[in-house]
């Protein structure tokens, strides 16, 4: 009598220690679902399972060959635990993931991978968690994620390419990590962003974690104020519905903070970005392929390295550019800026007074087949590539304002060849009209060509030398020998190659 009464009480404990225990739990929801465990490089994650509340426990040995599948019905319900103190992945090339068949929801606490009862906040190891469900299209409901302090890449690419999970887990994080949520809901179904309370980032911390969404509807709030590198990168690309960003009040950035964060989304309108100090290609093509009709206002004085780099790249919908107030460039602080953007039919005015770094404008309004108008201040064109491409495929006739100090050159580097140049005082108003814009000059069966010339023709070689002149306004010409040559009439210069 004494030893049964002892056997009921432990059995009753055990049931008590059951329920108050968080297990991660998967329920079928149709009839043939399945599930098991695999290793990717080895990594032999402890797990066991029960298919009666915690009663029995079974190990979950990883399937090979199909031999360890758990089979379910419709509302079958399995507890899962294991004894992981060290971390349940241990690194990218290192990791233990679920592949599933049918319909299954999770719930509980997926902690109860580590500690055996899911009470821990706490998660061990970098890698910890990453491609846990990964390509798991059979899940359709997230477990809970309860840690409040994570790791590098713990959760990375947790629930990728799960395309039925549509409902986020909150996740409550408050101490992040480099990496710790990248690619987490990558090509997921979810529908709504979960709410994201920390304040305090680490790089790449939000790294393309919702990329490729197609569903997502909603970003949640991003409070952050001061930015790491990478922080924000590529964290909506590719979202098709998403088309309001979320505030982005942080004045402090950092190195590609927000580098393709809405690249190839539906985004028709761009959040206010109040920064005025800006940091290494911190707005690298942040709003490219997007439904953008505005830009925001671009207040900064001071640039860096690729600050503003395809920022707005083929944003084909893109019908006003904002005002860039700089006074001094960067490298490639302008790089591609506007490329594409085949609605835009003015270009911002360009105060910069000297072109002093490499790559500054280079295919800055590229393939922008509808601008007419470009103004400058600059008076030299350089000679480190400043301006290579810049108006390749602009429209075919346009209004090129400049100092008059600046010669006037034509080509896809310089002015674009068909467009008239209005010369502009050293402030605002227009002095004086050019009209050598009609001169063109080309090589053709082996000789070159010009026509419209309103004044007498020189041709150069490239050491400088006068090798031919002429008065016509038109005609083809013998030169020495094939090379590269410059046609002058008046102020156009144009490059010829024979």
């Amino acid at each position: 009598m004494t030893k049964k009464f002892f056997l009921a009480l432990l059995m009753s404990c055990f049931a008590l220690f059951a329920s108050s225990s968080n297990y991660l739990t998967f329920t079928a929801v149709v009839d043939y679902s399945s599930f098991c465990i695999k290793d990717y490089g080895n990594n032999n994650a402890n797990v066991e399972y029960s298919l009666d509340d915690g009663e029995t426990w079974t190990l979950l040995e990883k399937d090979i060959d199909g031999n360890n599948t758990v089979k379910l019905t419709k509302g079958d319900r399995v507890l899962l635990r294991g004894d992981n103190p060290n971390g349940f992945s241990k690194e990218e090339g290192k990791y233990s993931y679920f592949e599933m068949i049918g319909a299954i929801a999770a719930s509980g606490s997926v902690m109860s991978l580590i500690d055996g009862i899911g009470e821990s906040k706490t998660i061990p190891s970098k890698f910890c968690f990453c491609y846990l469900f990964y390509n798991c299209g059979s899940l359709t409901k997230a477990p809970e994620l309860p840690a409040t302090e994570l790791t590098e890449s713990c959760y990375k690419s947790m629930f990728a390419s799960c395309g039925n999970l549509t409902i986020a887990p909150e996740l409550p994080a408050t101490v992040l990590a480099s990496n710790c949520y990248e690619k987490m809901f990558a090509k997921s179904g979810i529908k709504k962003a979960p709410a994201l309370p920390a304040t305090e980032l680490a790089i790449s911390c939000y790294e393309a974690m919702f990329v490729s969404c197609y569903s997502l509807t909603e970003a949640p709030e991003l409070p952050a104020t001061e930015l790491t590198e990478s922080c924000y990168k590529s964290m909506f690309a590719s979202c098709e519905k998403l088309t309001i960003a979320p505030k982005l009040p942080a004045t402090v950035l950092a190195s590609n903070c927000y580098g393709s964060m809405f690249d190839g989304s539906g985004l028709t309108q761009a959040p206010e970005l109040p920064a005025t100090e800006l940091a290494e290609t911190c707005y690298e093509l942040m709003f490219a392929r997007t439904k953008l009709t505005q830009a925001p206002e671009l207040p900064a004085m001071d640039l860096t390295t690729g600050c503003y780099m395809s920022m707005f790249y083929s944003c084909k919908l893109l019908t006003k550019a904002p005002e860039l107030p700089a006074m001094e460039l960067a490298t490639c602080c302008y790089m591609s800026m506007f490329r594409e953007c085949t609605n835009l039919t003015e270009a911002p005015e360009l105060p910069a007074e000297v072109l002093t770094d490499d790559l500054c404008y280079y295919e800055m309004f590229k393939d922008c087949e509808k601008i007419q108008k470009i103004k400058v201040s600059f008076t030299d064109w350089g000679a480190n590539f400043e301006t290579f491409f810049w108006v390749e495929n602009v429209a075919s006739t346009g209004t090129f304002y400049c100092p008059r100090e600046l010669p006037l050159e034509y080509d896809t580097d310089r002015i674009p060849e068909g467009w008239n140049v209005e010369y502009i005082d050293e402030g605002t108003d227009i002095a004086e009209h050019v009209s050598d814009a009609s001169f063109k000059a080309w090589a053709a069966d082996g000789k070159i060509t010009y026509t419209g010339a309103t004044m007498p023709v020189e041709i150069y070689d490239l050491n400088g030398r006068l090798v031919k002149k002429m008065n016509e306004k038109s005609q083809s010409v013998d030169v020495p020998q094939h090379g590269i040559y410059v046609v002058k009439s008046g102020n156009v210069s144009l490059k010829v190659e024979l």
